[in-house]
Parts: structure tokens; sequence; C-alpha cells
């Protein structure tokens, strides 16, 4: 059982009842403790309800909760060090970085894309369906950020955008 195996089954006994790891690659997160950035070294974790960085640590652990629909959008990348990944959820910015392996992290970021879009990880994405409101302006630029994300096909986008400017 490799260092990632391990993490994730700890990481098991705080999720919630009936929740399934879908996929899970190491990676580095960047975070502050006490006031300076630090970086701890963990598992990125989805699940089919949420994504889960969970790091253990002297005595204890560090995990943080990302359910898919607070997640507006997010970036992905590669270097040398392997890939990394932006997610911007409910206001927060958090990057995880020096994800490894590749195939797991392509593993990964299907199931974000595909529990972001409401589909399992083999079914095509559709457009979210987006609800009525005054504040369509707002849900312009997250479906935008969907199809700069790749979860949103641009068909899709420009379908679901002619119905918002409707409601104008």
């Amino acid at each position: 059982m490799g260092k990632a195996d391990k993490l994730v089954e700890q990481a098991k006994a705080h999720l919630e009842n009936g929740e399934h790891v879908q996929a899970a690659v190491m990676g580095s997160y960047e975070t502050k403790i006490m006031g300076a950035d630090s970086t701890r070294n963990g598992v990125l974790i989805a699940t089919d309800r949420r994504v889960v960085f969970y790091a253990k640590k002297l005595g204890g652990f560090d995990l943080e909760s990302f359910p898919y629909g607070n997640i507006s959008s997010f970036e992905h990348g590669k270097s040398m060090m392997g890939h990394s990944i932006t997610f911007h959820a409910s206001g927060n910015r958090v990057s995880v970085k020096w994800l490894q392996p590749a195939s797991e992290f392509a593993d990964f970021l299907e199931v974000v894309k595909a529990a972001m879009s409401g589909k399992d990880a083999s079914a095509p994405a559709a457009a979210p369906e987006v609800s009525a409101g005054p504040d369509v302006m707002q849900q312009l630029k997250q479906l935008g950020e969907l199809r700069d994300a790749g979860v949103v096909t641009p068909e899709e986008f420009e379908a679901k955008k002619a119905e918002l400017l409707r409601r104008i």
C-alpha cells in the first residue's frame, strides 16, 4: 500500500455516510499557517460529493472540503514538478501543486469535471441548470467559467446564454 492509499484510507474516516472516493492524487497544498505561507503534503480526493484535501500531521490531520456545488471554476496546468490545480469556491482560492502521477491526476480531473456537470465520469458533460433570478449577469459569468474550464461545451454555453439573455 502506497502513501496515497494510506492517506485515502485515513481520510475515509472523515467522509459522510455513503460517500465514496472516486479518484485521488498526491500533492502539496498551499495554505497559511499562523499567517505565513506554507505547503502541506497530502492527498487530493474526489468523492461523489466533493473535493477533499487531507494531510496527516504530528498528532492530527488537516482536512479541507469543497462541495462540487460551491466550486465556481478551476484552473489546471503542468510543470516539470507535476500537475497543479486551483479551485475557486465561495470566494476562496485554493491551490494544490506537484500532483503526481499524471495518470492519477487525469482520473481525478475527469471525476471533478463530471461531478461539476452533474453527470457520471463516463457520460458527456451537459450545461448546468440555471435558475431564474435577478442575477443573470453572475450566472452568465459562472457559465463562461464552466465553458473555459471545459465542463460545458461552446454549443451548450451558447444555448444557455441565449436562454439567460431572454430573461433580461
